[in-house]
């Protein structure tokens, strides 16, 4: 079992403080302090004579290896992980692989998407495969120069090897190899001799995120390009009546002022001329559908929870007779609200629409939908289009979309100029798209001292939760289960955002558990391996997760964390959570400052299989754990009248850095296949916390966020 303990950055040992004579406090940190000066510069690999050996690869006459990354980049570290796959079956060193990034290729690459957790996953088996076959090309080529059976040859770090000792280094036999038949049935290596998973690599672009060279949408330029600042309605359901652009023409570098549905575009020579004169437009809107507020859809969420017009997801036994039959039932709500995404990096996409072909350039998780959706906007071939991806400042879901690109396509096929679109915060927040709010009503009948029927319901706006969530935990732990949805169909758009519904449910669900553990008079954590241990022996397909391994890392989260013997006026709380193919324990350490609660540590013990980029690795879980622990105290966001109102984080608050808990990591070393690493443990942290809050201040939560209940004197639940 691997452990890692990392402090949050105000924490961390290259910090340093100095006072200032003047008084204060200096602060500041060294990034380059582990640099070592005598270091070699980087290979100019553009002055090498590159060979294409595949879509994937590409080998150079000194050995140096082109690996491309299909995927697209939001933060969550696919553009070093799955080239290290191809890596270590092609059997390359890592000192002499240059990644880049690839264009949609819908021919050569499979499920360009980053969504879901699932790009390592899905590309295990078939990135490896790319690299031990060309591995083998290699071999069979060199074989071939040599005269000797393939079977006689090895390889080592890029250089192929025969039983005579002698060597020919993959740059030497690559022309060869690259025509050579494509072998079948290759073997991969055997866990225990990979040179490269399973150990740390340093994000393959660090260098230029923290030196400021272009990588982003908003780096990207092109010779003659306009900034597109786009006047969109005010609330939604508005309808544009008219405008006058006047006074936005008279700013110096506006170019032009187009309307495209109900929105304007303003084009200009740079981002701030286009944004003052959206500032300057004047336009009229109507009232085109209803306009909603928050206060409306409460309401209508309630009234569905309380309504009897429901789809059942899944049904096991019979729900009505157990709680018909029951000593007592216990019931809960819990609520959660909207919440936007707030990448770091706005949204922001460029187009060149020409007759001859359309250029897409920019951040965008769903490449191969945006291509189709720009296809039938401009009525174009998809062949005609192409699409490259810049990495992104990060995507949460909100890049699935592409609606900011589809805006920049139909503004160039308009101006019949390369245009890009560029939002500001203001438009970030206040365009969409969100994650909707839901209420959920758990309920759990008690007969003899056990649960005999567990009963949950959903209330969202626009969407219910996926059809695979009903066969997570606890599905097959409880005779007579049964969830229900319903949904209220709004005008504001929603959508995924970071593990879509479980990032809610995870709360509520954890939360209730922890509350039936107290009604029941049993330990919480037992209460959890009971349960588990009805689920063993199931071979209902249904089951998602695997018992054995959630019960695994409830174990260990109970022994690394300390559970039960914390230090006084350190107060604990439990969670744990299987989604997107990974199990997660999370133990949260909370102390009173004030009354009010802290979130001090948590503990997280993740089960994701083979760890490829334990580095990468441990980047994603404390990001998980942190956003799930800021979204859940303190994410907010609410409607008047269709208006959002929160457009920047002067009203809209993010966790601070002082407020980040330290995160130590542990992982369970087996050799199953890797999952997903980007979304799990996020659900979790939220009931770790209110769990904890629970042990401290003796008050149950049942809406977040949290911190806007705890600092009033309304009832917490």
């Amino acid at each position: 079992m691997k452990t890692i303990k990392t402090p949050s950055l105000s924490r961390r040992s290259f910090i340093k403080t100095s006072t200032l004579a003047g008084g204060g406090m200096l602060i500041g940190f060294n990034l380059f302090q582990a640099c070592k000066p005598e270091a070699a510069p980087p290979v100019d690999i553009s002055q090498l004579n590159f060979n294409d050996f595949n879509a994937f690869i590409k080998i150079a006459d000194n050995g140096m290896v082109t690996i491309f990354s299909p995927n697209p980049e939001i933060g969550q570290g696919v553009k070093t992980s799955m080239p290290m796959l191809i890596a270590e079956e092609l059997d390359v060193s890592w000192d002499n692989v240059h990644v880049a990034q690839g264009a949609l290729d819908t021919k050569n690459f499979t499920r360009q998407v980053a969504g879901g957790s699932q790009s390592l996953r899905q590309g295990w088996e078939p990135l490896r495969q790319t690299g031990a076959t060309a591995r083998q090309m290699l071999i069979n080529a060199a074989a071939a120069k040599w005269g000797v059976d393939a079977s006689e040859c090895k390889t080592d770090n890029g250089v192929i090897i025969n039983a005579a000792g002698d060597k020919l280094g993959y740059g030497e036999v690559v022309k060869d190899a690259a025509i050579l038949e494509v072998p079948e049935n290759i073997k991969l290596k055997d866990p225990k001799d990979f040179k490269i998973i399973g150990k740390d690599a340093r994000n393959v672009d660090i260098d230029n995120i923290i030196s400021g060279k272009p990588l982003y949408g908003l780096d990207y330029k092109k010779e003659g390009m306009l900034i597109a600042s786009v006047l969109r309605p005010p609330a939604f359901g508005n309808k544009l009546v008219d405008f006058d652009a006047a006074t936005a023409k008279t700013v110096t570098g506006v170019e032009d002022v187009i309307q495209f549905g109900d929105k304007i575009a303003v084009l200009a020579k740079n981002t701030w001329a286009a944004k003052k004169g959206k500032k300057a437009l004047k336009a009229n809107w109507t009232e085109g559908s209803k306009a909603e507020s928050t206060e409306e859809h409460d309401k209508i969420l309630t009234d569905l929870l309380n309504g009897d017009t429901f789809d059942t997801l899944r049904t096991d036994g019979d729900v009505k007779k157990a709680f018909a039959e029951a000593d007592q039932v216990i019931e809960r709500v819990y609520e959660s609200p909207f919440l936007p995404h707030n990448c770091m990096e706005p949204m922001n996409f460029f187009a060149d629409v020409t007759d001859d072909k359309v250029r897409l350039v920019g951040p965008i998780q769903t490449p191969a939908r945006t291509q189709h959706m720009v296809s039938e906007l401009l009525k174009r071939d998809k062949e005609d289009i192409s699409v490259e991806m810049t990495r992104m400042g990060g995507g949460f879901g909100r890049r699935l979309y592409g609606d900011f690109a589809m805006e920049a396509a139909e503004i160039s096929s308009i101006v019949k100029k390369p245009v890009k679109v560029v939002y500001s915060r203001e438009d970030d927040m206040s365009a969409g798209i969100y994650r909707p709010p839901i209420k959920y009503k758990i309920s759990a009948s008690i007969k003899d001292g056990k649960i005999t029927g567990y009963h949950l319901k959903e209330a969202a706006v626009n969407s219910n939760m996926y059809g695979l969530i009903p066969n997570f935990f606890p599905a097959g732990a409880i005779e007579n289960y049964q969830v229900d949805v319903a949904k209220y169909n709004s005008n504001i758009t929603t959508g995924a955002w970071r593990a879509p519904y479980t990032n809610f449910l995870s709360f509520a669900e954890q939360s209730f558990f922890d509350e039936l553990s107290e009604v029941l008079e049993v330990d919480r954590i037992q209460l959890r391996l009971d349960l588990l241990q009805k689920v063993k022996g199931i071979t209902d397909e249904r089951i998602q997760y695997s018992p054995e391994r959630l019960e695994k890392v409830i174990k260990v989260a109970v022994e690394k964390s300390g559970w039960g013997n914390a230090k006084e006026g350190v107060y604990q709380g439990f969670s744990a959570y299987y989604c997107h193919n990974t199990h997660v324990a999370e133990v949260a350490d909370v102390v009173l400052e004030n009354d009010l609660p802290v979130v001090k540590k948590v503990t997280c013990v993740v089960d994701c299989g083979i760890v490829v980029n334990p580095l990468g690795a441990k980047n994603q879980i404390e990001g998980g754990v942190i956003d799930g622990v800021g979204h859940a105290m303190y994410g907010d966001f609410s409607f008047k009248d269709g208006i959002p109102q929160d457009t920047n984080f002067n009203t809209y608050k993010l966790i601070r850095i002082n407020e980040t808990p330290i995160v130590e990591t542990h992982f369970i070393e087996n050799n199953i296949a890797p999952t997903g690493l980007g979304e799990p443990t996020l659900p979790p942290a939220g009931a770790a916390v209110a769990n904890a809050i629970k042990a401290a201040k003796g008050v149950r939560l049942y809406k977040q966020p949290f911190a806007k209940y705890l600092k009033t004197k309304a009832p917490l639940g």
